[in-house]
């Protein structure tokens, strides 16, 4: 398994939106902070201060590469980083 600040430049690089794997992106995602839901396939992510929510599904164990795209959005927007 790739570590979570490798997964993170690739995401910020935008080099793997189509062939990163779900539970990676999940990993990066709890890994800025935030506190993650589970309703059926649904993966609610949200964070304090953060008006936005983050909602992910996987497509055949593969993240949807317009959920990256948002995920990225998000980190550029509110310029997170890992702790």
């Amino acid at each position: 398994m790739s570590s979570v600040r490798n997964i993170l430049a690739d995401i910020l690089l935008g080099s793997s939106d189509q062939s990163l794997r779900f539970d990676e992106l999940c990993r990066v995602v709890r890994a800025l902070g935030f506190d993650e839901r589970i309703r059926g396939s649904h993966h609610i992510f949200t964070k304090e201060n953060i008006d936005e929510i983050i909602n992910l599904q996987p497509k055949r164990g593969l993240a949807k590469p317009y959920q990256v795209r948002q995920v990225r959005q998000l980190i550029h927007k509110y310029r997170l980083e890992l702790p």
